[in-house]
């Protein structure tokens, strides 16, 4: 994984401010930057960014949230979750990195750079879920902010393309075995397609970790029990 030494150090600084919010300071709005999820288009990188956008990717960076330019190796086993199988889904445990989720039955896993561990679809590739691990100092997600500011923040900067429009639907607190998670429903729009998401993000030992699902807007009231049922069984372990 990419690691916070490797930052330089006023990065390493900023992110060590109690203050700091998610990609965010007081010089100005939060940009956006690289996305982490599986998309139909990528998004194309330019070599001169404005500089107002270079600065929003340095907060990023400086929040330990930027997609790091490695692929893990496959360390995961998928086994059965007891009484969380349910059917229709299969269970991943990837027990070197400490989570577990369920994912639809069908759905096949793909390599995709600065991702952790990526299923989808193959018939409808924005039919997905993909799980991201980042380093941090913060020991708890709300250091970072309430759910609706980590979630403006990550939508904006990271899970969505800036070429994308973004909507935030919904942001709520859960606790799971003592641990404090933050969910969240959004929407990007793209010019030809809408994908609605979830994601459920939660710090635990040093690492930000965070697990996206989503759908195409016209297939969202086929699949959103499925994705909720995606979203929900993400666990840290």
């Amino acid at each position: 994984m990419a690691s916070l030494q490797s930052l330089p150090s006023s990065y390493q600084n900023w992110l060590l401010k109690p203050s700091t919010m998610l990609g965010c300071d007081t010089h100005g709005p939060c940009k956006r930057s690289t996305s982490l999820t599986v998309r139909a288009e990528q998004a194309s990188k330019s070599s001169s960014l404005p500089s107002q956008d270079r600065h929003g990717r340095r907060l990023l960076l400086a929040a330990g949230l930027a997609i790091a330019p490695w692929i893990s190796p496959s360390n995961y086993i998928v086994k059965s979750f007891a009484a969380e199988n349910k059917k229709g889904f299969l269970p991943l445990s990837d027990q070197k990195d400490g989570y577990e989720f369920l994912y639809p039955f069908g759905w096949q896993e793909v390599v995709i750079e600065g991702q952790d561990k990526v299923f989808k679809d193959v018939i409808e590739p924005l039919e997905s879920v993909s799980v991201n691990l980042i380093p941090t100092n913060k020991q708890d997600i709300r250091d970072l902010g309430t759910p609706e500011q980590v979630a403006e923040a990550l939508i904006k900067n990271v899970l969505a393309p800036p070429t994308q429009k973004t909507k935030l639907l919904d942001a709520k607190e859960h606790d799971v075995d003592g641990k404090i998670y933050y969910t969240f429903e959004f929407i990007a729009k793209a010019p030809n397609y809408t994908r609605h998401s979830l994601s459920s993000i939660c710090i635990n030992k040093g690492i930000f970790y965070t697990l996206t699902t989503g759908a195409n807007e016209r297939r969202w009231g086929k699949m959103k029990d499925k994705l909720n049922t995606v979203v929900d069984s993400f666990k840290i372990v």
